[in-house]
């Protein structure tokens, strides 16, 4: 993510330890930023809003309203296998015919989005709009922060021609991050994460003041709006004992080794519908096996999984152990596919899923292992394996529990599930097909 801050070429350590500190940045430089920083992140929450409520009017229309009207099951077989392939070929068409073709291949895109031309963005939009509701394995996270950004720089640009660039980026990321966990926290921690091993000219929160006050408008327009919350109210861990920190341990490392299962896949995976040559055949094709896995998993592993997960966590005795098994690798399997094919969505939801059902799996076969541990430490492997981003990892396993006794135990068992996949390929490609490291 882009940070507002310039940064200094290294120098010699004994340089470094010898140089005076930065001074601060007065506070009437900072002010400025306020206003700005105010009208990107309430734009960046209502984009975010926006576009997931019309994703979820027609996700009644096709996955309700339709099969109602035609006496089918809506989540029959048959219905799943059609409105999967029907959204690939939506999908393909926007990428086939739309100008901007739906922006880059979303195999080499992370939450750090590029600055895309205003053109491609109604496609992108479009693109996103018909996955969410037609029930691809992703959610909206990297599409939607790539379009605030530029729609960001190009008004910011255009209206403030003398701010800096990086400015309107790291706004409308830290906004649209904001606005989709619900709190600026989130946002902080991707900025922290960011700046790590920079050497910053000031202090740190000079750095990420703008950004937390875009992070802060997104958060809290999103939540007047939308009401979103991550608390899967599961109950509650009492305090924790030996075993508890060893199944925090096991899960989370299991939970990382499997996510990384799927990382090194994602170039092969990628590369065989890639040599299809045409999304016209080949995001159909993905529609064609997210059906068969959707029939395999069922409906519970459509969608990007926020939802979901939810219904999970109402009953998590109502599962057996392969049952939540087998939705954990056809989930896995979804999220593969989809974001191979050329569906346009991220990563990070959907991994919460797999995260999910792999903990309550794992409760389901050994029943000491307390839910909200296992749910947690779950989380928290698959995402460290699939998004390389610690922070962000933590916080989303903590915030799904909301209970701080386990945040200790998550600490802990981040370490072993960090030295699995620290140096390793990334669920993320480079233009000519080769992982991110």
């Amino acid at each position: 993510m882009p940070v507002l801050s310039v940064y200094r070429e290294p120098v010699a350590q004994d340089a470094v330890q010898q140089a005076p500190a930065a001074p601060a940045t007065p506070a009437r430089a900072l002010l400025p930023l306020i206003l700005p920083a105010l009208v990107v992140g309430v734009g960046a929450g209502l984009l975010l809003v926006g576009v997931s409520a019309a994703a979820g009017k027609l996700q009644d229309v096709l996955w309700q309203t339709l099969p109602d009207a035609l006496g089918v099951g809506g989540y029959s077989v048959l219905w799943m296998l059609v409105m999967l392939i029907s959204t690939g070929v939506a999908v393909g068409l926007v990428l086939w015919k739309v100008p901007g073709h739906a922006g880059p291949d979303p195999a080499t895109t992370g939450l750090n989005a590029r600055v895309l031309p205003p053109a491609v963005l109604p496609g992108l939009v479009l693109a996103t709009g018909l996955m969410l509701a037609g029930g691809p394995s992703l959610g909206p996270e990297n599409p939607i922060i790539a379009v605030n950004v530029g729609l960001a720089f190009w008004l910011g640009r255009r209206f403030a021609p003398r701010a800096p660039g990086e400015l309107w980026v790291a706004l409308a990321e830290a906004a649209t991050i904001g606005a989709l966990f619900g709190t600026p926290v989130a946002a902080a921690l991707v900025i922290s994460e960011a700046l790590a091993g920079k050497q910053l000219t000031g202090p740190l929160w000079d750095s990420v003041f703008a950004p937390l006050v875009a992070g802060a408008a997104g958060a809290l327009t999103a939540t007047l709006v939308a009401h979103p919350s991550f608390d899967l109210h599961l109950p509650a861990l009492g305090r924790p004992g030996w075993g508890d920190l060893l199944a925090a341990l096991v899960v989370a490392s299991l939970a990382a080794l499997l996510g990384m299962a799927a990382v090194y896949a994602f170039p092969y995976v990628h590369g065989a519908f890639a040599g299809l040559g045409h999304p016209m055949l080949a995001l159909p094709a993905g529609g064609l096996v997210l059906g068969l896995l959707a029939a395999l998993g069922g409906h519970l592993t459509l969608f990007k999984g926020l939802d979901e997960i939810a219904v999970l966590a109402r009953d998590p005795d109502g599962w057996s152990a392969g049952q939540f098994a087998t939705m954990t690798v056809v989930k896995l399997a979804a999220l593969l596919v989809a974001a191979s094919c050329g569906f346009r969505g991220g990563r990070i939801f959907p991994a919460v899923f797999v995260g999910t059902a792999f903990g309550l799996g794992a409760h389901a076969l050994v029943p000491a292992v307390h839910p909200a541990l296992g749910v947690a430490a779950g989380v928290l492997g698959v995402l460290l394996a699939v998004t390389r981003q610690g922070w962000v990892s933590l916080f989303t396993a903590a915030v799904l529990v909301a209970s701080p006794a386990i945040l200790a135990l998550l600490c802990i068992a981040s370490l072993p599930a960090w030295l699995l996949v620290t140096g390793r390929p990334q669920m993320q490609l480079r233009e000519d097909g080769t992982p991110v490291r």
